[in-house]
């Protein structure tokens, strides 16, 4: 018989105490937890406690109950089955012990280990053994039960991604989408500001040949004007000559009439210069009146234009929102593919795992096959019912409690889409009185743009 020792071993020996704490914590319950204690292992191990943790070990990774231990399969055939039932629990614990312990790399387990487990090192190396795969199991069972609620996760995930693209797409359709009503009045909007565009832009034209004539009749007046002052200037000039030649120069009566005469002539051309250039002057004040009209116009139609351009923007605002949202959608399609691809590999490597653990089970299974196939067919029975039971009831809670989720996910979702229903009912509502009361706004201001073309095309004529 081999003595294992801790330079062979390749899994660290625990003292006494740990294995009665780990045992305790882990694999005893109730009483046997409670009364299970360092004397049982140390000085010498004893042979119950030691027999009723392996079977409790037993029980814990292959779900064979104790009574099963003392049973006699059906299928066998023996001729006294009473003298086989003293027997038979030690031999069935100690077959499943010999299956088991080479898991756990100890290779030398005996009868007597069992039985008389006189030997204290090699007792704390094989509870050592178990108990390191105990841990290792568990470790193992995180982990998957980790990748396990991460996988669920992903796939609510996946499934709250698909409504959110959906619930976007419907959205994005309804922005997309014009009813009946608005494409009507944003026709009559968009006619409206062509015939706008088009009057303004000829209104301004006409402004513009207004302003060149007023230039051109504000510089003949300016000549108009220097003219005059220079003719009152030789006036004067003259009236002081003539002064001074009367006192000067007596000269005959007819010259002096003569010259009366053209004095008089002189002065009534100068006369009608200056009545002239006094409707002209008149003239340009009732051109500056009509031009002063005519910008007080031109600033109402830039107000009304501003309130256009506003408008302008807020449509490019909704448009940018409508493209915020596509590439809302672009992104959430990306992290779908993403997940798909995640759970992709998830599902692989589940799968290679399984396959190694399932071809690792093949291999120590066919080691023990010839030795021992009744007891093996009738644990594959008992495993087999009892897996598929506790499968079973682990799909039965999974579906209860995503049936749970799934209820109150619902009932989240039907509260979302209540409340952008009664979003979008208002903005509609909003919006619908917003463009009335633009078109109020644009109806009247077209009427008095029309009365003020009317009253200026009237003046002009005048």
């Amino acid at each position: 018989m081999a003595i294992h020792t801790l330079t062979e071993n390749t899994f660290p020996v625990y003292t006494a105490d740990a294995i009665v704490t780990l045992s305790s914590a882990e694999v005893l319950t109730g009483k046997e937890a409670k009364y299970f204690t360092k004397s049982d292992l140390i000085p010498v191990p004893k042979p119950e406690s030691i027999q009723t943790l392996y079977v409790r070990v037993l029980h814990l990774l292959y779900r064979f109950r104790p009574e099963l231990h003392s049973m006699v399969p059906l299928l066998v055939n023996i001729a006294n089955p009473q003298y086989h039932e003293a027997t038979l629990g030690i031999t069935s614990v100690f077959l499943l012990m010999r299956q088991f312990l080479p898991i756990c790399l100890v290779h030398d387990f005996a009868l007597s280990d069992l039985l008389v487990p006189s030997k204290k090192q090699k007792t704390l190396i094989i509870l050592s053994a178990i108990m390191n795969y105990l841990h290792f199991r568990k470790q193992r069972m995180d982990m998957i039960h980790e990748k396990k609620s991460k996988l669920r996760a992903d796939r609510d995930r996946l499934q709250a991604l698909n409504k959110g693209i959906s619930e976007a797409q419907k959205k994005i359709e309804t922005l997309n989408t014009i009813p009946p009503e608005q494409q009507a009045e944003a026709d009559e909007l968009a006619a409206s500001l062509s015939e706008l565009q088009t009057t303004t832009s000829h209104e301004f034209q006409e402004v513009n040949v207004r302003n060149e004539s007023i230039a051109e009749w504000k510089t003949k007046n300016a000549e108009k004007t220097q003219k005059l002052t220079q003719l009152k200037v030789d006036v004067s000039n003259l009236k002081e000559d003539v002064s001074k030649l009367r006192s000067q120069i007596v000269e005959s009566p007819e010259e002096l009439k003569s010259q009366m005469e053209r004095m008089r002539e002189d002065v009534k051309t100068i006369k009608c210069t200056i009545e002239d250039t006094d409707g002209r002057v008149v003239e340009l004040q009732s051109m500056m009146q009509s031009v002063t009209h005519t910008e007080a116009k031109l600033q109402q139609m830039f107000n009304l234009l501003q309130d256009l351009e506003s408008s302008l923007t807020n449509s490019k605002q909704r448009e940018q929102e409508h493209q915020e949202l596509t590439a809302q959608y672009e992104n959430k399609q990306k992290e779908l593919k993403t997940l798909c691809s995640e759970e992709v590999q998830l599902k692989r490597a589940l799968g290679m795992k399984l396959d190694k653990e399932s071809k690792l089970n093949i291999r120590r299974q066919k080691k023990k096959e010839m030795k021992e196939q009744h007891v093996q067919e009738v644990l594959g029975e008992y495993n087999h019912i009892h897996q598929k039971r506790e499968e079973m009831a682990d799909k039965i809670q999974e579906i209860s409690s995503e049936t749970q989720q799934l209820k109150a996910k619902i009932q989240s979702l039907r509260e979302v889409c209540s409340k952008e229903t009664k979003k979008a009912q208002a903005l509609y509502y909003t919006l619908s009185t917003s463009m009335d009361a633009m078109q109020r706004r644009i109806d009247m201001q077209t009427a008095n743009l029309k009365q003020g073309l009317g009253k200026m095309s009237a003046s002009l004529k005048q």
